[in-house]
């Protein structure tokens, strides 16, 4: 991630870290070349080099020994691929840990994991570095140091969130355990709920964060703190807690739908109104290829077929999710029924149904405009045997963007932000905490301004005659929602389509305690469509997390003890 700031030139120091010297000898003192001592940092300018290196791990990418997509900000193998959103796709001998996660036979010793754990704990040791600089820092005022100190904290807590979700039994670490000269200081045991502590940081980042940074989206916001914070207390279903802080996001007025979906998706349109939190990618910077750019999504592009890129074919939406945006005669999901028969792979081949229109923003189709690069055909995908015939479409720039807002002649690094939280994220959480604790019909009210913007015409993708690429029907819940589990089962459907493919939906069905049904429903029919997922089943009681990574136990260890324990049944 390239943060939006004022530029400073913090890849040496980030690259290395802080290098602390202690031998007499002045050669031995001299600071080596890429590398910042503490004592040049003690000061606001070098406080703010060191919160930028804690932002830029918001990415996930660039850890050393791993590859980018191991720690994505998005989650497309853990949130995506375990899910029934997205199947790994491209052909089975590529990447195959990828295929394990998405069978349900991962070990501790797969490297995505560690790769994971080590992004999400290297952005924590970012920000205990920038915490304990802070107080360090003479030319800094009081009111400077604490929204340093609230950025730093904001940050730590979406780390540990990380971590929270993907492996639940972590380590805390904060400021006043870490030392970056003691390797030992950070071997704690995971025998704690850190919920507390990341609820902690994160309210210190809304106490304390102004609502807006002019000029600067990269930064954390009071609202970003706040939805943030009301997400975590939703993973341990506080509804009451996470309810007044949504609220407050609402009635601040600072944020709305935009008119467009895909405005959502776009990099003209990065950090708009609806806009609550983006990972921020920027290019043609000055700043090297390998470090830019959104390269977490580096292998999910189109594989062919006169598209915008030859690499590499992954991350392949599922004819499950496809079938999802099945619309009935009167413009509603089909909740119950939507995968008893497949929506055709071709839109070219007649097809009676109705579909929801952010289908095609979400999922690249043959017949269907694959953005501005032409319509997506089988060329596009690498093996249609073994990953199907869809390719993944949001996180893709236009042809017209080609060479401005991507690397030159090399579209898959681009300048298309992850959003992180969306404002629709709120209307969707407040849809769910009133159905759980206070009025159906405001949770359908709320669920309706989303479908209210889907069915926005001027939102459709349009054929190259000006007309609806597919036959879009999408309309509101009119009648009144009586039944408590219909509700609950129509806002965790509207989650479903609004976000498909963005890395949230397998933690989603482990939150709403759903997953062991719903993957193994999913599962059973998938094994009839790809033949590698035979045998995957989804264990209550294993696969709600994914396994510590083996070689961080090793490395716990104390006086020959591991302090790290694996989680259950792995």
């Amino acid at each position: 991630m390239k943060m939006k700031l004022k530029p400073i030139a913090w890849a040496a120091f980030v690259a290395a870290g802080i290098s602390a010297t202690s031998c007499s000898d002045s050669f031995l003192d001299t600071v080596p070349l890429g590398e910042l001592s503490e004592v040049t940092l003690r000061n606001k300018a070098g406080v703010d080099l060191v919160l930028t290196g804690a932002y830029s791990l918001m990415d996930g990418v660039n850890v050393a020994g791993f590859s980018d997509w191991h720690g994505s900000a998005d989650n497309w193998v853990y949130g995506s691929v375990a899910s029934d959103d997205a199947y790994k796709g491209t052909n089975a001998g590529d990447q195959p840990e990828i295929s394990i996660i998405e069978g349900f036979q991962h070990t501790p010793d797969l490297l995505h994991f560690r790769g994971k754990w080590q992004a999400m704990y290297d952005g924590i040791a970012r920000s205990n570095d920038a915490i304990q600089l802070v107080d360090k820092a003479a030319d800094m005022t009081a009111t400077e140091k604490t929204s340093a100190i609230a950025q730093a904290r904001f940050l730590r807590g979406h780390y540990h969130f990380e971590l929270k979700k993907m492996f639940n039994k972590v380590p805390y670490i904060d400021d006043k355990t870490y030392n970056s000269s003691d390797a030992n200081s950070t071997k704690l045991p995971n025998d704690k709920d850190i919920w507390p502590n990341i609820v902690e940081d994160l309210k210190f980042g809304y106490d304390n964060l102004p609502a807006r940074w002019p000029g600067a989206p990269g930064r954390a916001t009071k609202w970003a703190a706040g939805a943030m914070l009301a997400k975590a207390y939703l993973f341990q279903n506080k509804y009451a807690e996470a309810k007044p802080l949504l609220e407050a996001i609402v009635n601040s007025g600072q944020f709305k739908l935009v008119d467009k979906y895909h405005d959502n998706h776009r990099i003209p349109t990065n950090n708009n109104a609806e806009s609550i939190l983006e990972v921020q990618f920027s290019v043609n910077d000055g700043a090297n290829i390998s470090r830019n750019g959104n390269r977490g999504h580096t292998l999910n592009y189109p594989y062919g077929g006169g598209a915008l890129t030859t690499c590499c074919g992954f991350f392949q939406p599922t004819q499950n999710l496809v079938n999802a945006f099945k619309t009935d005669a009167t413009g509603l999901p089909l909740l119950d029924t939507f995968n008893a028969t497949d929506v055709p792979a071709d839109n070219s081949v007649a097809y009676k149904g109705n579909l929801d229109p952010r289908l095609d923003w979400s999922v690249g189709r043959d017949g269907v405009p694959y953005l501005d690069w032409g319509l997506h055909n089988p060329g596009y995908v690498r093996d249609r045997a073994y990953g199907g015939p869809y390719s993944p479409k949001k996180q893709s720039p236009y042809r017209a963007e080609n060479g401005t807002l991507t690397w030159s002649n090399n579209p898959r690094q681009n300048a298309n932000n992850y959003r992180l939280i969306r404002y629709s994220h709120v209307l969707l959480w407040l849809a769910e905490i009133e159905v759980e604790t206070g009025d159906l019909n405001k949770a359908r009210a709320l669920v309706n301004q989303i479908r209210r913007r889907a069915a926005n015409p001027d939102g459709f993708v349009k054929l190259a005659n000006g007309t609806p690429a597919g036959n879009y029907v999408v309309n509101e819940y009119t009648t009144p929602w009586t039944d408590k589990e219909f509700a609950r089962k129509a806002v965790r459907f509207e989650m479903r389509l609004e976000f498909a493919m963005e890395g949230h939906r397998y933690f989603d069905l482990v939150r709403w305690g759903i997953a062991e049904k719903t993957l193994n429903d999913y599962l059973t029919v998938e094994q009839t469509k790809r033949n590698y997922l035979q045998g995957a089943r989804f264990v209550k009681g294993k696969h709600e997390y994914f396994p510590i990574p083996a070689q961080e136990i090793l490395n716990s260890q104390l006086q020959g003890k591991a302090t790290l324990v694996q989680n259950p049944n792995y």
